[in-house]
């Protein structure tokens, strides 16, 4: 279920709608695409991540490089040594392309899917997945807490629905990306912070603003 762009979705409903204590809750909205047209959004900086991608594929490629560059150095037939200069950087290029390949296609699925994260006064948009543009909307009743966590080199900010319910309606594939974020953040809902074409403190003074305290911010 989709909401055309600057209108914002019906709020979710915490507790049980008239008709008994047993009623299931109202959904809230999901689309393919976090909209572009909200009033603070906040996008992926593939550039920044891609280079913090190189930097790490180059910390596992050239310890291995150097190791085999001292053999070659070492060796005392001339000829023996300048074939093995050309296998050595043959191999280096292959590590290379088998590591660049899936970090590019990474990047790809993430510049791709639009933006990570969308604030109104009414609520926010936030991606489901990491790789995919599937976002779902709450209202800032809706929102438990939000808060700032890191994991390694990854600085998230992170958004726990008021109704866990909520999300049951996401897919299977989500489910799974779910368990794991959940594992490292405590929630399936995540926007990155150090990695956003916004500042860190912009993006945090934007969700004070826009929840005006009608959620725990930690």
């Amino acid at each position: 279920m989709s909401t055309p762009a600057g209108h914002p979705p019906q709020p979710f409903h915490h507790g049980p709608p008239p008709g008994g204590p047993w009623g299931e809750p109202v959904l809230p909205p999901v689309t393919r695409r976090i909209p572009e047209d909200q009033p603070f959004v906040v996008r992926p900086n593939v550039a920044k991540r891609g280079l913090l991608m190189m930097g790490v594929a180059l910390v596992l490629i050239l310890p291995i490089a150097c190791c085999a560059g001292l053999g070659v150095v070492n060796s005392a037939d001339p000829q023996l040594r300048s074939q093995s200069v050309v296998g050595l950087l043959a191999v280096v290029g292959c590590l290379l392309a088998l590591i660049a390949l899936p970090l590019g296609i990474q990047l790809w699925l993430i510049g791709s899917g639009g933006p990570v994260l969308a604030l109104g006064p009414a609520g926010l948009w936030i991606r489901t997945r990491p790789t995919r543009g599937q976002a779902i909307w709450l209202p800032w009743e809706g929102v438990a807490q939000i808060s700032r966590r890191r994991w390694s080199l990854e600085k998230m900010l992170v958004v726990t629905p008021r109704d866990a319910r909520a999300l049951r309606h996401l897919g299977a594939f989500t489910a799974l990306d779910g368990a794991a974020l959940n594992a490292f953040y405590g929630s399936g809902l995540v926007a990155t912070l150090n990695f956003a074409d916004r500042p860190e403190a912009e993006i945090l003074a934007a969700v004070a603003h826009y929840s005006a305290g009608r959620c725990q911010l930690t």
